[in-house]
């Protein structure tokens, strides 16, 4: 209904929530013909020993060289730079910002004054040291946020990770003691959400208990919960059934809007959003499958199926308005904020206190638009000054409840990003920090093409390529995608790439396959479900182009992806075997007969089906990368990458698809598992590093 349960939701994806701690898998079947099912329980001894002995072998074969060292300290320079933009979100009068350093490894919160931080070399106070909490209590906290309470951001409700997974610790600080509040609110390690009502209340959602947590591991019970009282008497607002993806209810803080709401998510695409008010709940009579958004005086839905209403349909993508009391009274004239067509969709959109500012992408590139309500009804419209050719422009920040100030990142593929500041109706932004370059961008070329796929859709990527290549098929080409849950892949500027990769005189590729969002939900929901291949017929398509252009050839290409896209390096594994010269396969899905009983799986249903509906599952199973290995295909080599404490995807499935690959006698077959970072690289950024520089070396080394 809000950001805030936008990024609640967000959380459920499988790309970037058991009960307590970590269930990590169901029990195993009875009978079952899966000799790897020992490597579910995530910290079984067998299970680690098996991980250990493998993590031995990988570092030996690509974490051993003085040309891993320099990779590796070539990327780690990147993240610990202390020339980094230093992204902020305003509360109050205060800047805050999360920074991780060599010095400060798992992170300071700390904040300045924007006059402050307008400078070269801002002062910063420091909030909380993660690192010197770790020391008192003798911890691996990793820094997972904090929300505050509006308006004076005094008191904030802070989520400490154990080990980088979904699960969190909560604990209530004080900003002006820069300290835990002694007796305050604190809810101990659990896939939790939480929110303010005021000072003395709070809506949770946590694992109350046996039964409290739905089948995708989050919380199914929305509940109140007043200060000085344990958690066991907090008040239920909403109670929902196991089979829901999750329960959330939360509290709009807007001075003269104050509103209630509980949000059921049935599936990963679709809920029902509740208004409370006088302790009843109102349902609100939009389509489960669309966004809803109120915001001061007006409700923003957002669509992603046509929808039919006060005598107009309106289509899949649009984003509509009216007022909020004249929608729960009845009414339904609403108008038409951006409706798309053949090449544009919305990304994103941001309320400032008397605007609106909407990021379009136009074949994957942003413009941006501002709209502003005015007293008929009508909503005026200007175009914000344009990007730079290839790149994305988004706002990472906004102060809708005080005023019109708008943060925007500005960022291409060699581009260093930039950060500006404005203020609208004062004028254009004005740029207050820029990334520096980490790499030559001028030996480098950006290009779009655009490919035909099996079915005959255009599919368009992305390349990035030295101006001097020569197109002889012999240049190392690195393939990255995802292709799910209506996720985009946009420009984006990274260090660690350029300095990887590109100085190498590789070739970097992304492609924006159906399963994403570049072209809005119609894109996203042409791979659903039985309709899942065409997302890898797509991939498929690019790395053809990429061979047919003579930019490279099968034994250069290399492909890479993570978690929905570690099942899409998994189906290109299985079914493209003869495109590519090296695969990485990082937190990936892998065994999709499975998944929906192992960690957050049964959240994704909606994206991938039910494989225990015998229906379902025929489909399913000829995308499912573990169960279509044969000993007599000839795979290209993979490495696959995982973590212990992933409580997502889990590790189980990167390791069963490696011990099954080995088991067959399959060569060329590397694994790695870190035990820290959940689901992603690493819990700070010397892992980080360690993990992508091993990746790069890798394929360099395979793509020869």
């Amino acid at each position: 209904m809000t950001s805030e349960t936008s990024l609640w939701l967000a959380l459920a994806l499988g790309i970037t929530l058991g009960g307590m701690n970590a269930t990590h898998a169901a029990e195993p079947p009875a009978a079952s013909d899966d000799p790897y099912l020992w490597l579910e329980a995530t910290h079984g001894a067998r299970a680690m020993d098996w991980v250990k002995q493998q993590n031995a072998i990988t570092e030996k074969d690509f974490a051993s060289t003085p040309a891993f060292e320099h990779t590796r300290k070539q990327i780690l320079e990147v993240l610990d730079s202390d020339a980094r933009i230093p992204y902020v979100r305003r509360m109050g009068d205060w800047l805050y910002n999360f920074w991780q350093d060599q010095a400060h490894p798992r992170g300071l919160w700390r904040r300045t004054t924007l006059a402050e931080y307008r400078k070269a070399t801002p002062k910063w106070e420091t909030v909380l040291d993660v690192d010197a909490l770790n020391k008192t209590e003798g911890k691996r906290w990793v820094w997972k946020g904090a929300q505050c309470l509006k308006p004076a951001y005094a008191r904030c409700l802070l989520s400490l990770s154990p080990d980088g997974g979904d699960a969190v610790a909560v604990r209530e600080f004080d900003i002006p003691t820069k300290s835990f509040v002694q007796g305050g609110f604190e809810l101990p390690i659990a896939k939790t959400q939480v929110g303010w009502i005021d000072q003395d209340h709070l809506y949770v959602g946590t694992d109350f208990g046996p039964g409290s947590m739905t089948a995708s591991s989050y919380p199914r019970i929305a509940k109140e919960w007043t200060r000085g009282t344990p958690l066991a008497a907090a008040t239920t607002v909403y109670e929902g059934k196991a089979s829901d993806l999750a329960v959330s209810a939360f509290h709009d803080r807007t001075p003269g809007f104050e509103r209630d709401f509980v949000q059921v998510a049935t599936d990963f695409f679709h809920s029902e959003t509740y208004l409370r008010k006088d302790g009843k709940l109102v349902k609100l009579d939009i389509p489960t499958d669309a966004n809803a958004d109120a915001h001061r005086e007006w409700l923003l839905v957002q669509l992603r199926s046509p929808w039919t209403v006060g005598g107009t349909t309106w289509p899949n993508g649009a984003l509509i308005a009216m007022k909020f009391d004249d929608f729960m009274a009845g009414k339904r004239a609403f108008t038409a904020l951006f409706k798309p067509d053949a090449h544009t969709a919305l990304s994103t959109y941001a309320w400032t206190q008397h605007h609106l500012i909407l990021d379009v992408l136009d074949d994957v590139k942003s413009k941006l638009e501002v709209l502003t309500p005015v007293t008929t009804g009508d909503w005026q419209r200007a175009a914000m000054p344009g990007a730079p050719a290839m790149s994305t422009v988004s706002v990472v920040d906004t102060d809708p409840d005080h005023s019109d100030e708008y943060w925007l990142s500005v960022t291409g593929f060699l581009t260093p990003s930039s950060l500006e500041r404005g203020v609208l109706g004062e004028g254009a932004a004005r740029t207050i920090k820029h990334e520096p370059a980490f790499f030559d961008a001028s030996k480098f070329s950006v290009s779009q093409h655009f490919v035909t796929s099996k079915d005959g859709t255009r599919v368009p990527y992305f390349e990035i390529a030295p101006k001097d290549m020569k197109l002889d098929g012999k240049n190392r080409t690195l393939l990255y995608g995802y292709g799910g849950f209506e996720v985009s892949l946009q420009p984006f500027y990274s260090g660690s790439i350029g300095r990887a990769w590109l100085e190498r005189g590789g070739v970097y590729v992304i492609a924006n396959i159906r399963g994403g969002g570049e072209y809005g939900p119609a894109w996203h929901q042409a791979a659903l479900q039985a309709n899942r291949p065409k997302a890898y017929q797509d991939f498929a398509a690019v790395a053809e182009d990429l061979v047919k252009r003579r930019v490279t050839s099968a034994q250069h290409l290399g492909a890479e992806g993570g978690s929905n896209g570690g099942l899409l390096m998994g189906n290109m594994l299985t079914q493209y075997p003869q495109l590519f010269g090296a695969i990485a396969c990082e937190v990936p899905l892998l065994d999709m007969k499975r998944y929906i009983h192992l960690d957050a799986g049964a959240s994704w249903i909606a994206e991938y089906g039910n494989p225990d509906d015998p229906k379902q599952w025929a489909f399913i199973k000829t995308f499912s990368p573990y169960q279509n290995l044969h000993k007599e295909t000839h795979y290209p080599p993979v490495l696959f990458y995982t973590t212990t404490s992933d409580d997502r995807v889990g590790p189980a499935q990167a390791r069963k698809m490696a011990a099954k690959m080995e088991g067959m006698d399959i060569p060329n077959v590397w694994f790695y598992e870190n035990l820290e970072g959940g689901h992603g690289a690493g819990a700070d950024n010397k892992q980080s590093a360690h993990m992508h520089a091993m990746v790069y070396d890798f394929l360099w080394d395979k793509l020869q």
